[in-house]
């Protein structure tokens, strides 16, 4: 297989040079060839000037000129700021970022021409080193969460949310598609609030426009043809437009959904966001839209406050929503937490988790599903 080879075009001022220099030198120490010819190359990235009108003219006719030549271009540098009216001009373009975007520009290379993989000299797999079995792998999705769950200090540890740009996340996940995975386990610490941070923008993958969203994303994963499964998901109510995809087979009728409680009082001392939703009737509506789904949750007892009429409603709904996998937690009074400081901190909530136990076993139905 021959190195892949990239043309390109600078244009504008020194400094918008060293953003090339830089490029390039990224470009060529994972393998790819710099082209002089846009017949010789297999894809163009033209940097731009944005700084006076001759120069706005200047690089949209480099632009246009690539594409007729060559077709395949990605625009950089100053006039990427003025996205719209690029691609107004010339809307076949594949991707377009600003200055001094060494990282964007190479991402955007990986994605429309992927490094040439040489097994005898690469020391490092496309997909990455995994520490999984080679079936299966964890796609990470997002770092950190905006919520503050009184029970829980990971933002502290981890921060806010950070989502990975949607089309970054789709390239890993096509990599490890290719190197056999045969399923996605997507996770994070919030995954229904996916793109949040980034408000949800839109993403060129493949020529066409997605959106940074949990949906979307879900939608996008679902056509490699792999087994997907939905992890640390909370229950907003947009999570029920993914339930569709799952009666469809794009993605595992399974969803790992953390409710922590059923009691409406004790879920807002929780701070846990979609506290309001009426789990139950949702949970209802998820089996009539897919009977095959598969519900997986994990509850804390003994919480601070918790009553026993509380604790019994949570009894209740566990026999009533017949959850398929249920992990049941006593409160524990972590370092940091919030919670710690409520009222009325539970001593017995060990034997809550036992009770907990024991309902479970005699109510939960043994399955025979296909997906646990």
């Amino acid at each position: 297989m021959s190195d892949p080879r990239v043309g390109f075009i600078s244009l504008g001022c020194p400094k918008a040079l060293v953003d090339s220099e830089q490029i390039i030198t990224r470009l060529r120490t994972e393998g790819y060839q710099v082209s002089p010819t846009y017949q010789d190359a297999d894809l163009v990235v033209v940097n731009t000037c944005g700084f006076i009108d001759a120069a706005v003219e200047e690089s949209l006719d480099s632009i246009g000129e690539a594409l007729a030549e060559n077709g395949k271009v990605i625009v950089t540098g100053c006039l990427g700021a003025r996205a719209e009216e690029i691609r107004e001009r010339h809307p076949k373009v594949l991707s377009i970022t600003g200055a001094h975007a060494t990282e964007e520009v190479v991402s955007a290379v990986h994605k429309h021409l992927p490094p040439a993989h040489n097994p005898y000299m690469d020391l490092v797999p496309p997909q990455g080193i995994k520490l999984t079995p080679d079936h299966y792998a964890y796609l990470k999705i997002s770092e950190g969460c905006n919520h503050r769950c009184t029970f829980c200090i990971i933002p502290s540890m981890r921060g806010d949310l950070v989502s990975r740009p949607i089309d970054d996340v789709l390239l890993e996940a096509e990599h490890l598609a290719n190197a056999g995975v045969k399923e996605l386990l997507v996770v994070s610490q919030d995954t229904s609030a996916y793109g949040l941070d980034l408000k949800y923008q839109s993403r060129d993958w493949k020529g066409q426009l997605i959106n940074t969203r949990f949906y979307d994303l879900a939608k996008a994963l679902g056509d490699l043809d792999i087994w997907v499964r939905m992890h640390y998901v909370y229950p907003y109510p947009h999570v029920d437009n993914v339930i569709p995809l799952m009666a469809e087979g794009k993605v595992l009728p399974y969803l790992d959904i953390p409710f922590q409680h059923a009691n409406s009082r004790i879920l807002k001392l929780m701070k846990r966001p979609a506290a309001a939703e009426n789990n139950l009737e949702r949970i209802q509506a998820w089996r009539a839209v897919c009977p095959d789904i598969t519900l997986r949750s994990t509850f804390i007892v003994g919480f601070p406050g918790e009553t026993e009429q509380e604790f019994e409603e949570l009894l209740q709904f566990l026999t009533e929503a017949q959850m398929d996998r249920v992990g049941c937690f006593a409160y524990s009074a972590v370092k940091g937490a919030v919670a710690n400081n409520l009222p009325d901190l539970a001593t017995n909530n060990y034997l809550f988790s036992i009770q907990v136990n024991s309902i479970l076993e005699k109510e939960q139905p043994t399955l025979a599903r296909h997906f646990h």
